[in-house]
């Protein structure tokens, strides 16, 4: 089966090249014919692959037709020299996109649908900074409905990527005049984790994979974000001597949303290590209003939340025994002390001295967790 994808590959790799080379030699009528020919044959070789229960074939057939529907759009504005809104192009090939997987149920489609509208977001983020693109968030819940619905795990990876590029774009189309991207983002991947948690306390077993997915990303993201915060703040956030907040104030309600549900989760399934999840984000929402008090000097509790934040989170993956989130907070503890050994500004010996100061804490915390928890579970 793989070297038949190979080889279908191959071939339509040639045909694409025939065409071009004598594109322009090409009538524009029978260049739209082409495009459509394309579609109807791979729409007809998937349709006949999944009646004789080839299931990849089918998907990725249905996969390539997508994208050929969207170098068709491309291809039929530079014809026609139709209008340049390069986004709105993206809209329509991840609208097309979507509708193939709906009516096919490939996971493919589905990622040809993500990217575009993914691209589509970033490049309306970056014409109007100035307002928040919210339907992409109409967009995703879309694919989401898509991916619980079809029980695929594959699917619910590329919905739980797909809004990572969404918050990003977002963080950064400010302008720096005292909001701070890593601080925005934080809000973001607290907010993916909590609802994860949330999601997948229901246990039900489509809402469990997909909420487990979420949370994992949530995690990780939570311990990128942390060690941005050590390595990024101090040199790219503009301290104001106003009240002004560092954070927008729906960037924030949505970081305390996230907290609120990791709470909520720990409280459904009585399990210990979602409580200390949600310690993890709180403590790393709280090192954004902590930074401005430390703005003259070294922002020492900030860095405390940080490392007592990933701590937290490597516990509760012991805890609850979800390596993921292990893995995430031992990622976030090496970053964040990277970043506070190797940082610029401020005294070395100083650094030095606060390190031994938290791993002599750390040191007293096991001790004490260690005597907290019931002998057959050490």
């Amino acid at each position: 089966m793989v070297v038949g994808i190979v080889g279908g590959l191959l071939i339509a790799s040639a045909f694409l090249a025939f065409v071009a080379a004598h594109w322009t030699e090409i009538a524009r009528l029978l260049r739209f014919a082409i495009l459509l020919a394309g579609m109807v044959i791979t729409g007809g070789l998937g349709a006949w692959f999944a009646a004789t229960g080839r299931n990849v074939l089918a998907d990725l057939c249905a996969s390539v037709g997508a994208i050929i529907f969207g170098a068709g759009i491309a291809l039929v504005g530079q014809m026609y020299h139709l209008g340049d809104d390069f986004a709105g192009g993206m809209l329509l090939w991840s609208i097309g996109a979507f509708a193939a997987a709906l009516l096919t149920g490939s996971r493919g489609a589905l990622a040809v649908g993500l990217t575009a509208a993914c691209i589509w977001t970033c490049m309306r983020s970056y014409d109007a900074p100035d307002i928040l693109h919210l339907p992409f968030v109409a967009v995703w819940l879309i694919a989401a409905t898509l991916a619980l619905a079809w029980n695929s795990r594959v699917a619910v990876h590329l919905v739980a990527i797909a809004v990572l590029p969404w918050w990003i774009a977002t963080s950064l189309r400010f302008d720096l005049d005292g909001l701070q991207p890593s601080f925005v983002l934080a809000n973001g991947a607290a907010l993916l984790f909590g609802a994860g948690l949330v999601i997948a306390a229901t246990r039900r077993p489509r809402a469990l994979l997909l909420g487990s997915v979420m949370s994992t990303y949530g995690a990780f993201a939570l311990a990128a974000v942390a060690f941005l915060e050590v390595t990024t703040v101090d040199d790219i956030i503009r301290f104001r001597t106003g009240t002004a907040s560092a954070q927008p104030l729906w960037a924030i309600l949505c970081g305390l949303a996230g907290v609120v549900l990791a709470l909520a989760s720990g409280a459904i399934t009585k399990r210990a290590g979602e409580i200390l999840a949600a310690c993890a984000i709180g403590l790393v929402l709280l090192a954004a209003p902590i930074w401005p008090a430390s703005a003259a000097g070294e922002p020492w509790f900030a860095y405390a939340a940080l490392l007592g934040a990933m701590l937290c989170l490597v516990v509760s993956g012991v805890l609850d025994d979800v390596r993921p989130r292990i893995v995430a907070g031992w990622l976030g503890i090496a970053g964040v002390i990277a970043g506070i050994t190797w940082a610029v500004k401020g005294s070395l010996l100083r650094r030095s001295a606060f390190l031994g100061a938290a791993g002599i804490i750390a040191m007293v915390f096991a001790t004490a967790l260690n005597r907290a928890l019931p002998r057959a579970d050490r």
